[in-house]
């Protein structure tokens, strides 16, 4: 018979706990940790103070509250002293960014995508931000987003189809180029990253099932089922974008036929508003732009593409039942627009008990869920025990 946890082992799970509170909800007062952890004032302030010493988080006296009596310590994490680095690799454009514990963006870069290297520019972008970091300051680890097929066990990109990748040790290349800096990279799916974040800290706050659409030429999906990220065995679940809706359809990149990529990805927009020549996320505004001001093909186009994100949702509606499903990429912009045609189709073809309660939203975060997302991934091992 196993015996039960120790006090240590209890004790390190609660500091856990509390580190990982302050990091999602923000500064909070000594008494409102109490009533939400359900621990005694003693064993809160003993937990706060131990977390202090080391720097993860700061105690201070709040501002006049104009009640009688000492006030409540308020405790705030220490994003200045700790921090992770998380970037993301788009089809278009690459990104990365310096993120303190708590989920504050303290610095940022972006550029255009290079056509081969991605890694140099990343620790290019990295070191100009550790160049203005002050003194005691901590990084724990590095999070990177990528489109594509991510093999859980090492980070591994198996496959990215848009960016041209099979097999690229992303993440294992840019800790090579800055082993003294990055204790640990870290690699997930965009999608997935990004529906962490909205789930963490953005529109899917307090929701327990939720699944985050994403387009960047491709489509996938971030699911969240029970609180729970839904990544599969070996890490690729969530590749609606190869959910098979029209058997007849259009040849798709991945070797089969009707995928739903096909029908509302960025290929299929363009080329259903006759321009077929272009790409990239400013053609895609391009054409939903076309539509708001009455172009009768950018608006046929931005109502086939929205009938069919209907017909897809509708089947995630089934399957997973979520309460809440957030578009984001180019398909925030798509879904604004055809908004009607996504929701009568999913009034059509999703159960009723299903479809009844789920919410369709737009993320809160914008283009920085992935790298929020991303570091979240880095911060994970810190925030579930803080003393590792």
């Amino acid at each position: 018979m196993r015996a039960g946890p120790s006090q240590e082992e209890i004790r390190r799970q609660n500091l856990g706990a509390l580190l990982r509170f302050v990091h999602v909800r923000g500064q909070i007062s000594r008494a409102e940790l109490t009533s939400e952890l359900g621990l005694n004032r003693s064993t809160i302030g003993a937990l706060t103070a131990e977390l202090a010493a080391v720097g993860l988080v700061s105690e201070e006296a709040p501002r006049e509250t104009g009640r009688a009596g000492r006030p409540s310590l308020v405790v705030r994490a220490s994003s200045e002293l700790i921090y992770a680095y998380a970037a993301s690799v788009g089809v278009d454009r690459i990104s990365a960014a310096r993120i303190g514990l708590g989920g504050v963006i303290m610095d940022r870069r972006e550029a255009e995508r290079p056509a081969e290297d991605v890694v140099t520019p990343l620790r290019e972008f990295i070191e100009s931000m550790e160049a203005s970091v002050g003194p005691g300051a901590r990084c724990i680890g590095a999070g990177v987003a990528v489109c594509g097929l991510i093999r859980r066990e090492d980070g591994v990109v198996r496959l990215g189809p848009h960016l041209g990748w099979l097999d690229q040790p992303v993440g294992a290349a840019l800790g090579e180029k800055l082993p003294d800096l990055l204790p640990s990279v870290v690699v997930g799916n965009v999608a997935d990253l990004s529906a962490l974040a909205e789930h963490t800290r953005g529109s899917a706050q307090g929701c327990s099932n939720i699944i985050y659409v994403y387009s960047d030429v491709g489509i996938g999906a971030g699911i969240i089922a029970g609180g729970r990220r839904v990544t599969g065995h070996g890490g690729y679940g969530g590749e609606v974008g190869h959910m098979v809706v029209n058997p007849n359809g259009r040849p798709c990149g991945c070797g089969s036929r009707g995928c739903w990529e096909t029908e509302i990805g960025e290929e299929s927009l363009l080329r259903h508003a006759g321009r077929s020549g272009q790409r990239g996320r400013d053609a895609v505004l391009a054409v939903v732009d076309a539509a708001a001001r009455g172009d009768a093909e950018a608006q046929a186009a931005v109502r086939h593409v929205g009938d069919w994100l209907g017909f897809g949702v509708a089947n995630l509606v089934n399957i997973f039942n979520p309460e809440l499903v957030v578009f984001g990429g180019t398909l925030r912009d798509v879904y604004l627009a055809s908004a009607a045609q996504v929701r009568s189709r999913l009034n059509h073809n999703a159960l009723a008990a299903c479809r009844e309660h789920v919410r369709l939203r737009t993320p809160q975060l914008g283009d920085d869920a992935a790298l929020l997302g991303a570091a979240e991934l880095a911060f994970e091992q810190l925030l579930a025990d803080p003393l590792a």
